[in-house]
């Protein structure tokens, strides 16, 4: 008996904006389910026990946040391609090498990095990886002081192309602090990231002994400051892709100037 050929239908190729299309809508879906956002919160609560969001290097360096935000962050610069990235709160550095990474690739700026309190060896670590290293400025002093400030308009002058990330002491007063001073620095289309806003959502010292915590938070901060000031927006799609995320609500584009 001859061999018969059942041939499989045709599939269908789908257009780049098709599939963007398609994308856009299945996050949507992912981030009205609300059983699935309640279980990846879960997740994450549990996984903070093992320290899981500190488990990230880049070159060598920690990270301190999770590789979804990274993702998230990496889009943003890849679609705005600021002039200027300043990040409030330095930690380990990896971040800073990150977004050099980045701005190396993209022909981008210099990268801004604010902290009370940079170790020498780190500073020593940072300044040993050639271009990269020469695009990072380092400011060791409080972000909310009115002269540390004034040194980040030295380096950025009038450009409004920056993207800010705001990553340090999580009290609700000193964030709104930051909100409030740094927001100035940001052009239309351009973004200021409020980090670690699900400190909200998680149960008071349910891990580590904080100073902040439900009440008293970066999410709590970026409200009062938003219903004050009608400049800036959530980005819910880029939020609505995010199943993990330290930063929900906190992802905010620039409208107007």
């Amino acid at each position: 008996m001859a061999d018969e050929k059942q041939e499989s239908p045709a599939k269908k190729v789908l257009s780049r904006e098709e599939f963007a299309d398609l994308q856009e809508k299945c996050a949507a879906e992912m981030s009205a389910d609300k059983a699935l956002r309640e279980d990846s919160l879960d997740v994450l609560m549990r996984a903070d026990e093992h320290r899981w969001i500190h488990q990230t290097t880049w070159l060598g360096e920690p990270i301190l946040n999770l590789p979804q935000d990274l993702f998230a962050l990496q889009e943003i610069i890849y679609r705005t391609k600021p002039e200027y990235i300043i990040e409030v709160g330095v930690a380990w550095g990896g971040s800073l090498l990150f977004y050099s990474t980045l701005m190396e690739v993209l022909g981008g700026g210099e990268i801004i990095g604010i902290d009370i309190f940079i170790p020498d060896d780190l500073k020593q670590r940072l300044g040993s990886y050639g271009s990269l290293s020469e695009r990072i400025h380092l400011l060791s002093a409080s972000s909310v002081e009115e002269s540390t400030l004034e040194k980040v308009k030295e380096i950025i002058g009038d450009s409004r192309k920056t993207m800010i990330l705001l990553d340090s002491h999580h009290t609700h007063e000193h964030v709104l602090k930051e909100l409030t001073l740094y927001s100035e620095l940001v052009g239309k289309g351009y973004y200021l990231i409020c980090g670690d806003t699900i400190v909200d959502d998680i149960p008071e010292q349910a891990h580590r002994q904080r100073p902040w915590g439900p009440g008293n938070n970066p999410k709590t901060a970026l409200k009062e400051f938003l219903a004050d000031n009608n400049r800036f927006e959530v980005d819910k799609k880029l939020e609505n892709k995010l199943l993990f995320t330290c930063n929900p609500e906190g992802y905010l584009v620039c409208t107007r100037d």
